[in-house]
């Protein structure tokens, strides 16, 4: 049996460890509320897919092989010092500096490959990260020639790289003529959805951080407090709709799953969605309180609405395919977002973001008091 497959709880290291990619979270807000341009959240997204993937693939190793274990611990102390710098390089990384993007990146993903192969625990993890190999070699071309490329050609070529591994991610690195089961296959499920869930709680930390600033750099009045309130009101629904029903139904399916690494690496992908709707949140409040009675753009109401869409049909999409339960409030919430996001066009911002939270806060509590809604199986 692995090392980590008994593991329970998350470790301080791996805490430490997150506080790197709340940085990178950061990092990303600031790139997108700086670039409120179609080009700047496709780069923002690249951004944030790449990132995420360092830290989901080192937290899955640390977990095999067992976050106590001394060979691990060194292994993500020194993998945190290129992330910082990764991490740093957020906001110049399409401009004449992208290397300082992309040769941290690189050094880190092929870096652990190379040490997980060589401390796999089995023929099975090592068979899987022969693969993983396999595919991020493939990607490293597109890295390296979009570095050089320059600036404008840039997002192309790291967006393929980004296409590359995330299909690799999400269809577990095959290999044509050779297939991997990963039933009955030791893994602490449990360990890897708490990671999962540290991460949400940094995103939504990011979106009260962002709201906190903007309540301190905005005027002190009545229109600040109801604009924050608003703001906090959808961060706290967001918390809810997180921890509330789905992550009953999300325990109660691995409670009894014969296939814990599928179950994780599902929870790894929908936590893609869920950390990029929740940026897209918090950038849109910071922009709704320091400009609370300005029209609301298309740009704005994706943040506002579209971010929160994203976020349901992520969690919706893990609820359908891994616990098997049809996520009806997820249809809902998403529906009524969407039609919100066209009623707020014409509002002020100030509208939006209240209408946006107030929806938020109503689906939370049908969340926690309405389950039946939620309930049934294919």
């Amino acid at each position: 049996m692995p090392p980590g497959s008994g593991q329970k709880g998350v470790v301080p290291l791996e805490l430490l460890f997150d506080l790197v990619f709340a940085f990178a979270v950061s990092q990303l807000s600031d790139h997108l509320l700086n670039h409120l341009t179609w080009r700047g959240v496709a780069e923002t997204l690249v951004m944030l897919l790449a990132i995420l993937m360092v830290w989901s693939y080192t937290s899955w190793v640390a977990i095999i092989l067992g976050p106590e274990h001394s060979k691990t611990r060194w292994m993500m102390l020194i993998v945190m010092l290129p992330a910082l710098f990764l991490n740093a390089s957020v906001t110049k990384a399409f401009t004449l500096y992208g290397w300082t993007f992309a040769t941290p990146l690189l050094l880190i993903q092929l870096g652990r490959i190379a040490w997980t192969l060589l401390n796999a625990p089995d023929q099975f993890y090592r068979e899987h990260y022969y693969r993983v190999l396999i595919w991020f070699t493939l990607a490293t071309p597109f890295w390296v020639i979009g570095t050089v490329e320059g600036s404008e050609a840039r997002l192309a070529w790291w967006s393929a790289a980004v296409g590359i591994d995330l299909v690799g991610t999400w269809l577990a690195h095959p290999i044509p003529g050779r297939k991997l089961r990963s039933v009955n296959v030791p893994f602490d499920a449990d360990h890897m959805l708490d990671r999962c869930r540290q991460f949400v709680i940094i995103a939504l930390g990011e979106t009260v951080v962002r709201t906190g600033t903007a309540i301190a750099g905005a005027p002190e009045t009545g229109m600040t407090l109801a604009t924050g309130l608003s703001a906090l009101v959808g961060t706290v629904a967001l918390w809810a709709l997180s921890f509330g029903s789905t992550h009953r139904q999300v325990m109660r399916h691995l409670d009894k799953s014969k296939d814990p690494i599928r179950t994780s690496r599902y929870a790894v992908n929908a936590n893609m969605g869920i950390i990029a709707g929740l940026i897209a949140v918090a950038v849109g409040n910071k922009v709704v309180i320091a400009n609370p009675e300005g029209p609301t753009s298309w740009a704005l109401s994706l943040l506002l609405a579209g971010g929160p869409i994203l976020f349901l049909a992520s969690q919706g999409w893990y609820l359908w395919l891994v616990p098997k339960v049809r996520p009806r409030l997820h249809w809902i919430g998403g529906l009524g977002l969407f039609l919100a996001g066209l009623v707020t066009q014409a509002l002020p911002t100030y509208g939006a973001l209240i209408l946006v939270g107030s929806w938020l806060m109503i689906l939370a509590i049908a969340d926690e008091k309405i389950v039946p809604l939620r309930g049934g199986h294919h």
